[in-house]
């Protein structure tokens, strides 16, 4: 089995005294695609400048390829990479900002093909780009731009911050391609956060949440924030808008944050009972359909007013029932298999 590229272990990381991260421990193997998924604030950003070796961590040790690395060590410095959401170009043209890493890295080959190749990767016309200012780009084209300046060194890590949030359809697109293109070609490892989930649940290996600083669970998960209204029968409810509510455990405290397990919400067939003794329901509208490749299982996303669920489809209702999007279906679950943070 191949060693770990990364081994974070007892990371602790504080802004003004303040631990703002905490990961006990975390292994990402090479040649993989790790998603983080989490609300602003919830650390993202702050794992993936440590993992950049930009940031040293207040607590704990980030092993790479099995040997502890410090910021900006020589060892590290043109093996990882991170593209953030906001581009950064030099007052130069395209061909310089592209070539610049490049250049710090002694490389003294002609530099001309592998910028052309990797401004080709992000679907950029080296003929048109190459000469171009970097005031000359749209938002789009400054992103790319970025992320082949990142390209040209084939690293064996790509750390991408939301880096299709800024920027229109095509140059999203293009930046994702380009990124799988460095997994598949180069076995890149790749670790995104991005707040488009279903993008990192159709690709990545394995996807994180975050929550609050910390791993709060893996895979595809419903996470509901408050505020939460108590009932007479000791359960409380969040309001959906169009006269529906979500039903809930009683939360352990004011602000703390629910999450449904896709797995514990079921779909209700025909004829069912809307609720028991035990369940609660809520209605929605199935508003996409997606199958996970690593699993096979099929999800629906229900929107339910406000509010969209993540539901995996049992089997025992895939013979039973066809759902298309559009359609209404009720969801039913169990108030106490809701997890809290």
């Amino acid at each position: 089995m191949p060693q770990p590229i990364y081994r974070i272990e007892n990371l602790v990381h504080r802004y003004n005294s303040q631990p703002v991260l905490v990961v006990d421990r975390l292994e990402i193997e090479p040649a993989s695609i790790l998603g983080l998924v989490g609300p602003n604030g919830s650390g993202k950003s702050t794992l993936l400048k440590l993992m950049a070796f930009i940031l040293r961590p207040t607590e704990g040790q980030i092993l790479f390829d099995g040997m502890p690395a410090a910021p900006f060590d020589e060892s590290v410095r043109f093996q990882v990479t991170l593209l953030t959401q906001e581009p950064y170009l030099m007052k130069r043209t395209v061909f310089k900002n592209i070539a610049y890493g490049l250049k710090v890295r002694g490389d003294r080959e002609n530099w001309t093909k592998p910028v052309r190749d990797a401004l080709a990767m992000v679907g950029l016309d080296p003929n048109t780009f190459s000469r171009r200012q970097w005031d000359e780009l749209s938002g789009g084209e400054a992103q790319r731009v970025a992320m082949a300046a990142r390209l040209v060194l084939r690293p064996r890590v790509l750390l991408l911050d939301e880096p299709t949030t800024s920027v229109d359809a095509a140059s999203s697109e293009l930046i994702r391609a380009a990124s799988l293109r460095a997994r598949s070609e180069w076995g890149t490892t790749l670790v995104i956060a991005s707040h488009d989930r279903e993008w990192l649940y159709d690709v990545c290996d394995e996807v994180i949440h975050l929550f609050k600083g910390k791993p709060a669970g893996t895979g595809r998960s419903n996470m509901i924030f408050g505020p939460w209204i108590p009932e007479d029968n000791g359960l409380c409810y969040k309001l959906l808008g169009d006269g529906r509510r979500l039903t809930v455990s009683a939360p352990p405290n004011a602000d703390a944050t629910a999450f449904i397990d896709p797995a514990d919400i079921r779909i209700l067939g025909k004829g069912e009972e809307t609720a028991t003794a035990n369940t609660v329901s809520v209605d929605g509208t199935v508003t996409r359909l997606s199958l996970e490749r690593q699993s096979g299982d099929l999800f629906a996303d229900v929107r339910a007013g406000s509010l969209t669920l993540i539901v995996r489809v049992a089997e025992s209702h895939l013979a039973a029932m066809t759902l298309h999007r559009g359609w209404p279906v009720t969801l039913a679950y169990r108030p106490d298999s809701i997890r809290w943070q």
